[in-house]
């Protein structure tokens, strides 16, 4: 990781979570589509739907425009287009973030107004986890990258410590007691409220 004065640069992490994003996504067939998740109003549909949207969202943001005008969604997506999709918008927000400037530049995220790097490290903890949510769903047909699920919960906790109340600004249920067994991952689901499907 790129230590840049006070931060680690999150470009890099969020790549490497992007890509991991991706692969799991292509391995999604439309038998799937109706499955549960760990993240319990998402259906395996709706939460690439809210992959997608909530990847576009971030890319407004990262280049210059107001992402909470963004619904974090993606409508019209056919059963088997949500690789497609996501590839789009992946590619979309990595360009969007290739600025050093907007690492220190104030944006508005739906948290508040914070530094683009704080933005996007939001962002990566948000598309780890909800890869794992996916993973989980989808039985694991992959492995998952082990140093993304440690970026994103020494995020989680910093910015969600256990003291702050989760309410409609922080979308997270209260954390959990992970399992004496739990790897990274599913500390991080703890962390966030979420059970693992084998677990529940």
């Amino acid at each position: 990781m790129t230590t840049t004065t006070g931060f680690t640069d999150p470009r890099p992490v969020y790549a490497r979570a992007t890509e991991q994003a991706a692969a799991l996504i292509k391995t999604v067939c439309p038998e799937h589509l109706t499955a549960p998740t760990p993240c319990t109003e998402f259906d395996v549909r709706a939460l690439l739907s809210h992959m997608v949207g909530a990847t576009r969202r971030i890319a407004v943001v990262g280049e210059g425009g107001d992402g909470l005008a963004v619904e974090p969604v993606a409508h019209g997506v056919a059963d088997d287009g949500w690789a497609a999709a996501y590839e789009e918008v992946r590619v979309r927000v990595l360009k969007a973030w290739e600025s050093d400037e907007r690492m220190t530049s104030p944006v508005r995220v739906p948290w508040g107004e914070v530094p683009g790097h704080a933005a996007l490290s939001g962002y990566v903890m948000e598309i780890v986890t909800h890869t794992w949510d996916l993973a989980e769903a989808l039985r694991h047909p992959l492995g998952l990258d082990p140093e993304l699920a440690e970026f994103a919960l020494t995020t989680a906790r910093r910015v969600l410590p256990a003291s702050r109340p989760r309410d409609a600004e922080t979308p997270f249920d209260a954390p959990r007691e992970a399992a004496e067994d739990a790897d990274t991952y599913e500390q991080l689901a703890a962390w966030l409220g979420r059970t693992p499907l084998a677990r529940a």
